[in-house]
């Protein structure tokens, strides 16, 4: 954006429309107290082409995250993204649409919903699914109040500790100012959330279970299932990476009454952390307790087909009192870029690159062994695990940022004390062979 400087006649001309004689008096309102006396300490003005140099300097201090290569995911994947995303959800018509407060006039955006809904309800095997939630974490932690509101008698809710730990917290922080609790699921030997650990919990209102959980690796959620069954409470499953699903089971098929996921995989780019869009899906019997909006295809009078804002429980809508939600954004625009990103890969698509995924982290995981990372889990995986790193490996990992552009695992000391010197390790369809075997060539 050019920047136009005004002339001194100009700065004259606006002045005396404002009725004043000087840029100072503009600011007769403020005490005099707290005016700086001094001035402001700031470098004398350039010109524009010197401007446009000195940013230029700047910017070349930074590296373009193109230019890494990532052996991270932890909630945020690297993904391909087909170039037709950026080009069509950069339309005007994409681009500016937000909620539909008059969803008689907004047939576009609905139809866009509508589609999104009954990919996701497909992907995950559900009945219904929102279209309202920032994150994974936020969907969540929607799922546990509705487990927490259900059932009276309890107001605690029992969470795998292999969940994500940020949705553990932002679980916490929903929660905690009605009075309910978390009660925290150990995790086994083998990197699974503790069966029996939670066979002998009571009082507890419902069942939340990562899969894959935070190590990457694969829960028997029919177990779950039938102590959740046992126990008459709502099972909740949530996920962080949805390609996942191109090769397990999704969680409908174990009979999940709740699912909650990120969805960033379809088709959104991480931006260093940020947008997500979180993903909530049910069975039948839960369509009014979640949050959000639901979509739906009808023929109006003349019977044309067209698309109706079928329930909304948030509060612009209905009573304050009688929302389910207060999350104010639909995430309109990322629900749009994910159904874009479904419609263009496919069924068949979704299930390569699921393979890519699963494939390349199991040949990273043999690679890092035989250069010294031992095996913590036996465990089946998806596109993530855990090894535990060779003596010095904290400082290379800090040369191959600096110096190789590569960024090798995350260390799980801060959130998982007692897995000190371990790290968990990423492979998605954007790492080639060679850049494993680089990796692992630099680790030896």
């Amino acid at each position: 954006m050019r920047y136009l400087p005004h002339t001194k006649e100009d700065i004259e001309t606006m002045l005396k429309v404002a009725g004043v004689s000087s840029i100072d008096d503009l600011f007769l309102s403020i005490p005099d107290d707290l005016k700086t006396k001094d001035g402001i300490d700031i470098p004398e003005g350039l010109s524009e082409w010197e401007l446009d140099t000195h940013m230029e300097e700047l910017a070349s201090a930074n590296i373009a995250s193109k230019n890494y290569k990532y052996f991270i995911g932890a909630g945020s994947y690297d993904h391909y993204i087909p170039a037709i995303i950026p080009y069509l959800i950069s339309r005007s018509e994409f681009m500016t649409a937000y909620t539909p407060y008059q969803p008689e006039v907004s047939q576009g955006t609905l139809q866009g919903i509508y589609e999104f809904q009954t990919m996701i309800t497909q992907l995950l095997g559900m009945d219904v699914a929102t279209a309202s939630h920032y994150d994974c974490g936020t969907a969540l932690a929607e799922a546990a109040l509705i487990a927490l509101k259900k059932n009276k008698k309890s107001n605690k809710i029992a969470v795998s500790a292999l969940t994500h730990p940020s949705h553990r917290q932002i679980i916490q922080t929903y929660i905690s100012p009605s009075g309910y609790e978390i009660v925290e699921i150990p995790y086994t030997k083998e990197g699974l959330t503790d069966i029996n650990a939670l066979k002998d919990m009571d009082d507890i209102a419902g069942i939340a279970i990562q899969s894959p959980n935070f190590f990457g690796n694969i829960e028997d959620l029919k177990t779950f299932k039938v102590v959740a069954d046992e126990k008459k409470i709502l099972f909740i499953t949530s996920f962080t990476e949805a390609l996942a699903y191109g090769l397990l089971k999704n969680p409908g098929s174990f009979g999940a009454d709740l699912v909650a996921g990120e969805g960033q995989s379809l088709g959104i780019s991480k931006s260093f952390g940020g947008p997500g869009l979180g993903l909530l899906a049910g069975t039948k019997k839960q369509m009014r307790n979640l949050p959000g909006r639901y979509i739906g295809k009808t023929k109006d009078a003349n019977g044309k087909e067209g698309f109706v804002l079928t329930l909304a429980t948030r509060e612009q809508h209905i009573k304050r009192e009688k929302a389910s939600s207060n999350i104010c954004s639909n995430n309109g625009l990322n629900a749009m870029v994910a159904a874009m990103y479904l419609a263009t890969v496919g069924k068949i698509g979704i299930r390569e690159i699921a393979q890519q995924n699963h494939d390349k982290a199991m040949y990273l995981k043999k690679t890092l062994e035989k250069a010294g990372f031992e095996s913590v889990f036996d465990t089946p995986f998806f596109n993530e695990f855990i090894l535990k790193a060779p003596a010095g490996f904290k400082q290379k990992r800090i040369g191959l940022i600096k110096n190789k552009y590569i960024f090798a695992g995350i260390c799980l000391d801060p959130f998982y004390p007692e897995l000190k010197g371990h790290y968990l390790f990423c492979a998605t369809e954007t790492v080639s062979k060679n850049d494993i075997d680089q990796l692992a060539k630099e680790v030896q």
